[in-house]
C-alpha cells in the first residue's frame, strides 16, 4: 500500500488542514485512510469534519483527551516518570521557552521534546536518532488554538460532524488518560473502536512490547 507522511508547517488549524487537503489532492488516491498521532489525530479528525468525501477512515493513535477536565493530570503523570534532576530541567526549559527574549528556542524545545518522549515511553527501543526539525513557534501557535477549542467544548462539536469509521489505539501507559479519549468519542462518533495496547506509552512503534501488536494492527485495518 501507498504512505504519505505529510509534515505540517502552517502556524494555525486552519493553514495545516489546507495544507494535508493540498498534499492528498495531489499525490493521494482519495478517498484515503487518515492515521493522526497525538496533535495529529485532532487534525486528522478536524480534516475529516471538513472534508468528508476525502476520508473513508480514522485511525488516531495516541490521541489527546478531548474534554479538558481529562487533560489535567497529564503534567503530574509525566513528571513522577522523571528524575529530579530531570524535572528541574523541564520546568527550566518551559521557562526559557515561555520567555520572550529566549534566543535559539527550537534548540530548546527540541530537547523539551525529549524529555517529554522519555516520560511518555514505557519500554523504548533504540532509538534511530533520525530527527525533524522542531519549529517552536508553530507548536505554540497551533496549540494554542487547539486548546481552546478543547475548552470552549467546540472540538467535540466539530468531532461530531464526522461521519467515517473511526478507530482509536491508546496504550495503556500513555499519560494521556484513555478514558479521555474512549469516553469522549463514543459519544461523539456513530461507529467507533477502541484499542487499549498494553506495555504501551504515547508512542506505540517505539515500544519494544505494543510495536508488533501495533503494526499487526495497523496492517488489519488498512486492507
Amino acid at each position: 500500500m501507498g504512505v504519505l507522511e505529510p509534515l505540517q508547517t502552517a502556524s494555525s488549524i486552519d493553514g495545516q488542514a489546507i495544507e494535508l487537503h493540498d498534499v492528498l489532492e495531489k499525490h493521494g488516491q482519495l478517498p484515503v485512510t487518515l492515521i493522526g498521532h497525538s496533535w495529529g489525530a485532532w487534525l486528522s479528525m478536524i480534516f475529516a469534519a471538513r472534508y468528508p468525501e476525502y476520508v473513508n477512515k480514522l485511525i488516531l493513535v495516541g490521541c489527546g483527551p478531548l474534554e479538558e477536565k481529562y487533560a489535567l493530570t497529564i503534567i503530574g503523570a509525566r513528571l513522577s516518570r522523571l528524575s529530579s534532576g530531570e524535572i528541574q530541567e523541564v520546568r527550566a526549559l518551559t521557562e526559557a521557552l515561555n520567555s520572550p527574549g529566549t534566543a535559539n528556542k527550537n534548540e530548546i524545545f527540541s530537547r523539551f521534546g525529549k524529555l517529554i518522549s522519555k516520560a511518555d515511553t514505557m519500554d523504548p527501543l533504540p532509538d534511530d536518532d533520525e530527527e525533524v526539525a522542531m519549529r517552536e513557534e508553530v507548536y505554540q501557535s497551533v496549540w494554542a488554538e487547539a486548546e481552546e477549542l478543547r475548552r470552549s467544548g467546540e472540538l467535540l462539536k466539530i468531532i461530531k460532524q464526522v461521519r467515517c469509521p473511526v478507530l482509536a489505539i491508546h496504550g495503556d501507559y500513555d499519560p494521556h488518560p484513555a478514558e479521555g479519549v474512549e469516553k469522549s468519542l463514543r459519544q461523539a462518533v456513530k461507529d467507533f473502536r477502541f484499542i487499549l495496547l498494553k506495555g504501551c506509552g504515547h508512542e506505540p512503534w517505539k515500544e519494544r512490547r505494543a510495536r508488533d501488536e501495533f503494526y499487526s494492527i495497523l496492517k488489519e485495518e488498512l486492507r
